[in-house]
């Protein structure tokens, strides 16, 4: 019999969030991680050279600061955060590069004839982003919190995901910021779901920026487990569960896994009919990941890249949906979308003095074994000429290295399921509670449910909420706030 009243499997930012919310009810939680160390996608490590601390998945939160359960953790009261006064930024080529200042006035005025229109198409939104991250941050089987802002972002994602994506436009520049953002999804472009996740992230960048975490993204999730720790809650790392059987006793066990990986774990205790729509769940297309160590900045053409938290290559609107939807069809681009960040400009203390860090990751087909540093680095040399001469090392993984890194990132699915808008509803199943499954204190509480990919802990908090209803009775939420602490 477990000696704990809840379990959690697997200490990702969803699994430490819902970890903390049940200990802060003043349960007694361990959680369960099969690495040798907790974060799962918000992990940092040493991957190059020795004082190179590079993210090993995410390494800039749109997310942090708009997330519910964040905002009632208090995050920014735990941990330190630089935001740049550049979001985003787009090279492109021949032209100063494209740039997303938290100052959406600024923005625009770069954007010269486009300007007006970027600006009809963003500050609705901007000035509600509060209540798009209230839409898009938990079940969208609900009413929405802020109507107004349902309707403002709706008719948007429809605008900018169907084939008229072009018609708001003259030049080439708004166009390409707007897709460099939406390709983020990893999703075929145009479509709805993708523009709807570009534009909230967008928003987001417009309205408080897209920060980065001192030390690293590991900053977050250190501060989820010390909180769980000062709880009475523990960790226990190199342990992985495969049955149910190894948490019998715990009153609610709450699974920070796949939906596939649930049906294994959960095996006959989940009816059939469920069983199946956790195995027909959809993932996609996969990342390639690649970390540098270099012995100085980025060489950016437009040097004012380098002021941005993170910059979106691939070239004009077109270039970018050329190569997404080559990955959508299982096809390798030649010259493919790349995200890039570089956290040392902001946060000198991750690498050595006056040595740098890139971060980098590309899309490809699923399970794809294929290398793509090159492919990377070639793209980067195109906005940044000279850059091949300051690499000192490198970090490569595939999709199926990352895969093997990380269990619930199938494929190398770092969205864990495809987030188009067909699967956000049925995210693992079609119910306005999908965290909790059928069978009794069992409840799921990865990025493949509501509302989805992203370090943002809403899974879990969900989740945590749901349980604590269900198993306990606990229906006032605990206060999760750095000054309330329970002796």
């Amino acid at each position: 019999m477990s000696d704990v009243d809840v379990a959690v499997v697997g200490s990702g930012p969803n699994g430490l969030a819902a970890a903390v919310t049940m200990a802060r009810a003043g349960l007694r939680v361990r959680v369960h991680e099969a690495a040798s160390a907790a974060g799962g996608g918000a992990a940092s490590a040493e991957l190059t050279l020795p004082g190179f601390v590079h993210d090993v998945c995410s390494a800039v939160h749109p997310l942090a600061f708009e997330s519910r359960f964040f905002q009632e953790f208090g995050l920014t009261e735990r941990v330190p955060f630089t935001v740049p006064e550049v979001s985003y930024a787009h090279p492109l080529d021949g032209r100063h590069a494209v740039l997303a200042y938290r100052d959406l006035r600024r923005t625009a005025d770069e954007l010269g004839r486009d300007g007006g229109r970027y600006t009809r198409l963003m500050r609705p939104l901007v000035r509600r982003a509060g209540g798009i991250a209230d839409l898009t941050g938990g079940s969208l089987l609900r009413v929405p919190p802020d109507p107004l802002a349902a309707l403002a972002f709706g008719l948007r994602a429809l605008e900018q995901g169907s084939p008229a994506w072009d018609l708001r436009f003259r030049g080439a520049a708004a166009p390409a910021l707007v897709t460099g953002v939406a390709a983020h999804t990893m999703l075929r472009q145009p479509s709805i779901s993708g523009a709807g996740a570009g534009l909230a992230l967008a928003a987001y960048g417009h309205a408080r920026g897209w920060p980065i975490p001192i030390g690293g993204t590991q900053a977050i999730a250190d501060a989820l487990v010390d909180d769980l720790r000062a709880h009475g809650g523990e960790v226990v790392t190199d342990h992985e569960i495969s049955s149910l059987d190894e948490v019998a006793g715990a009153r609610a066990v709450l699974l920070d896994v796949t939906p596939r990986a649930l049906a294994r774990i959960a095996g006959r205790r989940l009816p059939e009919r469920y069983a199946r729509a956790l195995r027909r769940f959809r993932y996609g297309a996969g990342v390639a990941k690649v970390d540098f160590a270099l012995s100085g900045p980025v060489p950016w053409a437009d040097p004012a890249v380098a002021d941005a938290a993170a910059v979106h290559l691939g070239g004009t609107r077109a270039e970018i949906t050329a190569a997404e939807n080559d990955v959508a069809q299982g096809r390798m681009p030649e010259r493919p979308y790349v995200l890039v960040s570089q956290p040392t400009v902001f946060d000198p203390t991750r690498a050595p003095e006056g040595k740098h860090i890139l971060w980098a990751y590309t899309h490809v087909p699923a399970g794809s074994d294929v290398d793509r540093q090159e492919a990377v680095v070639r793209q980067i040399e195109r906005f940044a000429p000279g850059f091949r001469d300051r690499i000192l090392a490198v970090s490569s993984r595939t999709a199926e290295q990352v895969a093997r890194h990380n269990a619930n990132y199938p494929g190398g699915d770092i969205s864990a399921g495809v987030p188009d808008l067909r699967q956000l509803l049925r995210r693992p199943v079609l119910r306005p509670d999908p965290w909790r499954t059928p069978a009794r204190g069992v409840y799921l509480c990865s990025a493949s449910t509501a509302p989805g990919p992203g370090v943002h802990g809403l899974a879990g908090w969900w989740a945590a909420r749901s349980a604590l209803r269900h198993e306990f009775g606990i229906r006032e939420l605990p206060d999760l706030s750095p000054a309330s602490e329970r002796v």
